[in-house]
């Protein structure tokens, strides 16, 4: 295996063969929205610095803002010290990632109500 992608053998897929994936703003953090991505989805998001994940609904590799336009450069890509997470640093072609319209997908908020 190629040196540079020895970090791949760490990561730690589910039984289905895929990893969650967080993508977030890189200039301020703003997390965008969560995603999986499989084996193929991360080779393709490596060779073309666009995000690529893999759509569950369809069983087919997706190619971020393919039809939108509201693709996703990758500027930095982490896994978590498990394993078991990817958080992709992105700038948001658009400025918007969910398929709402919205610049996040993560918009509904819940009220905490803590216990004293």
């Amino acid at each position: 295996m190629n040196q540079n992608l020895l970090w791949f053998e760490k990561l730690k897929f589910n039984n289905q063969d895929l990893i969650p994936a967080i993508a977030q703003d890189y200039r301020d953090g703003t997390v965008l929205m969560m995603a999986w991505m499989n084996s193929e989805s991360i080779q393709k998001t490596l060779s073309t610095g666009e995000a690529h994940y893999w759509s569950r609904s369809r069983s087919q590799l997706w190619h971020k803002g393919a039809t939108s336009g509201h693709i996703q450069k990758v500027k930095e890509l982490f896994y978590d010290c498990d394993g078991d997470t990817i958080l992709l640093k992105v700038e948001q072609i658009g400025d918007i990632a969910c398929h709402t319209g919205a610049r996040s997908c993560f918009f509904n908020a819940v009220p905490i109500y803590p216990q004293s």
